[in-house]
Formats: C-alpha cells, sequence, structure tokens
C-alpha cells in the first residue's frame, strides 16, 4: 500500500515574509506582521480580544527561523524571546486573503402580495425560552424580512423582551419607543387617521434603525388594514424593467428631513441601498419626509421621471401585502427592506393603538451568529 506523503513543505524566509507549500500542494506567501499580530498567544481567552500591541515593536518583525513541529509551524523571531505555533490548517483557512465566513450573510427570498398566508409566524413565549428557535426567528428576518410574533400580552414589557431577543432597543429622536395612535397635536402623519403611504421609517435620520417592532394592543376601528410590500421584490424587478432608472435610484443620494419644534433631522440616501454583494439590500423612501432634491435640474430631467416610475410600481397590486392586524400580534421587520403603511381608518370607530421601538440591522446579524456559529475562540 502506497501512502502519499504530506505535501506541506518547511517554510523559506525571506525579506518581509515567507512561503510555504501547504496541503493544497501551493506556495503561499505570508507577512511577518500578519503571522506576528495573529499569534495564537496574542489574543486573551477570555475577552477574546488581541491583547497583543504590535505598535509596541521596536522594529519591525522578522523570522530567524521557521520549522514543521508535527502539525504545525513554529516561528522564532528576531529580537524577541517569543516562537509562535500555528496550527498548519489554521494557516491553510487563511491563506486566501478571504474574509472570514459570516453565517448571515443569507441570500434574501424575495415575497410578493399573496404573501400572507405564508409570513413566518413566532410564538411570544416560545421564542422567550427556545434559541433555536430564536435563530429561526433571525433567519427569517435575514432572509425575508417580515415576520409576525404572536400571544403577545398586553404590556409595555412584551414589547421590551421581544426587542431584546434581537438587540438593544435603539432611540430614534422620537424616542426609545413611540405610540401609534391618534393624537390631538400629531407630528408625524403617522399619529393621524389618516391614510399613510408606503415608506420605510426615519429616512432623514444619517443611520437609519434597521428592525422595526410594531405591537399591536387594539384594533376595533374601521379600516386601517395594513399595506407592507417587499422593497427587494420590487427593486430587483425595476433593475430588469428599467436598468437605467435603477442606476440612478442606487447611485445617486438625495435629501430627506423630519423638523418639528425640537428637532431638524437631515440626510441624504439613496432610494435604493445596494450590499456588498451588488444586491438590493433595500429602500430609503418615503414622500412626507422627503427634502427639496437639490440636484442640478437637467440631471432631474431623467432622476424625478425615474422616482416616480419606481414610487408607482411600488403600489402595484403584484407586491402589495394587505392584512388587518390583530391585538396581541407584533409585526417584525426590516424598516430597510420592507415598505408599510396603512389605509385610512374612523377614529371614533373603535380603538387602535400599535406601540414600536427599533434595534438595529448589524446586531440582529451579530446575535444570529452567536446562536449558530462557533465564532474564531469556541471552534
Amino acid at each position: 500500500m502506497n501512502v502519499m506523503s504530506h505535501p506541506v513543505t518547511a517554510a523559506i524566509l525571506k525579506d518581509k515574509g515567507l512561503d510555504i507549500v501547504l496541503a493544497d500542494g501551493q506556495p503561499h506567501y505570508f507577512n511577518y506582521y500578519w503571522l506576528r499580530d495573529n499569534c495564537p498567544s496574542s489574543f486573551d481567552s477570555a475577552t477574546r480580544e488581541r491583547s497583543f500591541d504590535i505598535f509596541h515593536l521596536e522594529a519591525a518583525p522578522r523570522a530567524v527561523s521557521a520549522e514543521l513541529a508535527g502539525d504545525a509551524l513554529e516561528i522564532a523571531w528576531q529580537d524577541e524571546a517569543h516562537v509562535t505555533r500555528f496550527p498548519l490548517a489554521w494557516l491553510e483557512a487563511h491563506a486566501g486573503a478571504a474574509p472570514r465566513p459570516d453565517p448571515s450573510d443569507l441570500p434574501r427570498k424575495a415575497w410578493y402580495g399573496d404573501h400572507y398566508p405564508d409570513v413566518p409566524r413566532f410564538d411570544h413565549a416560545t421564542l422567550l425560552g427556545d434559541a433555536g428557535l430564536r435563530a429561526k426567528w433571525i433567519e427569517a428576518m435575514l432572509v425575508e424580512g417580515f415576520t409576525i410574533v404572536t400571544g403577545m400580552p398586553d404590556s409595555d414589557e412584551a414589547l421590551t423582551r421581544t426587542a431584546n431577543l434581537i438587540g438593544q432597543v435603539r432611540p430614534t429622536f422620537f424616542g426609545d419607543y413611540f405610540d401609534v395612535r391618534t393624537h390631538i397635536a400629531p407630528t408625524n402623519t403617522a399619529y393621524t387617521s389618516a391614510a399613510l403611504e408606503l415608506h420605510t421609517d426615519t429616512p432623514a435620520e444619517e443611520h437609519a434603525p434597521g428592525v422595526q417592532f410594531l405591537h399591536c394592543r387594539a384594533n376595533t376601528v374601521q379600516g386601517g388594514g395594513s399595506l407592507y410590500s417587499d422593497g427587494v421584490a420590487v427593486a430587483n424587478d425595476f433593475r430588469k424593467r428599467d436598468p437605467e432608472g435603477f442606476r440612478l435610484l442606487s447611485e445617486i443620494a438625495v435629501p430627506f428631513y423630519c423638523e418639528h419644534d425640537t428637532y431638524d433631522m437631515r440626510s441624504r440616501q439613496t432610494v435604493i441601498e445596494l450590499d456588498k454583494h451588488g444586491e438590493v439590500s433595500g429602500l430609503t423612501i418615503s414622500q412626507h419626509m422627503l427634502d427639496i432634491i437639490d440636484l442640478p435640474q437637467d440631471l432631474l430631467d431623467d432622476y424625478y421621471p425615474a422616482f416616480c416610475r419606481f414610487g408607482k410600481m411600488l403600489q402595484e397590486e403584484k407586491y402589495m401585502m394587505r392584512f388587518l392586524m390583530k391585538a396581541g400580534e407584533c409585526m417584525v421587520f426590516d424598516n430597510h427592506r420592507i415598505v408599510h403603511g396603512r389605509a385610512a381608518y374612523s377614529a371614533t370607530s373603535g380603538e387602535r393603538y400599535l406601540r414600536g421601538c427599533y434595534t438595529d440591522r448589524a446586531e440582529m446579524r451579530s446575535t444570529y451568529r452567536a446562536l449558530v456559529s462557533e465564532g474564531r475562540f469556541r471552534a
């Protein structure tokens, strides 16, 4: 029986790094600064943070030797009484200069107006006690962007506990929480009984909150049906239908504002948001909070028609999911992806009360990674 020898060979030292042939049979180059900075001893096992400070080295790191020792490469450093031991498997995993795999980087699944029966639903009490179900809930948020939590107690605490399953409640200039009901002196269209156009929330913030929670505490009015559309589905179709319009809306930022007696919030956002892969990840849109577009007038000859074509497309029945929220339900959705609104209702016909708050998308992804992966230091 012939046994193939392991292809890993001893390292060849160079001026600024070393070469080593790894298990794929190919030579790989590693920089000395990178090797010294990422020595396993550079990290504190309790905090999981780097405890070594490369800024304190008096001279550039340089190896005086690099030898194979079983399944590891041992590097002795010049001007330091220090030896680094790298498992070969670790070097192989990092040889390609690729980002660390991210379990939260999931492909999005577009949905359309007939989606309501298939919306992922999760029981509140079960979510509180089942980490596996929480992971499935957040996965549904990452993939579909819209979920419903059922069985919510009629209390302020219930909303906070639900939001904290994803992250910390993220305040906006409206406060930590907001109450959607008819106000005598409203500061926002949502606080009236009028129809509310499809929009994303707080577009005037430089970094608008990513996850929105709307806890329905009471809904006995006539009218007030909820409207939700998947911005990813609409923008993906718009990209095919109107490539130049898509380019304008995804590349050119326009101004948004929100202003009242004690605040004057302003930002510039693209209407269509793209992720690091160039895929549609969301929208920023609100006719109520769109400021005077200050683009050159000749550019507006193309921009405004594209903007209107997209806005009308958002309202096509193909994309519009309509339903009536029920007391005890909490709508949880990606505020950068899902556009939402409501039909007008009769304020004197009953009671309609929603309590809402936000968390951030980055925190949601963080929670998901912690639930489903081992990370760097638990492997």
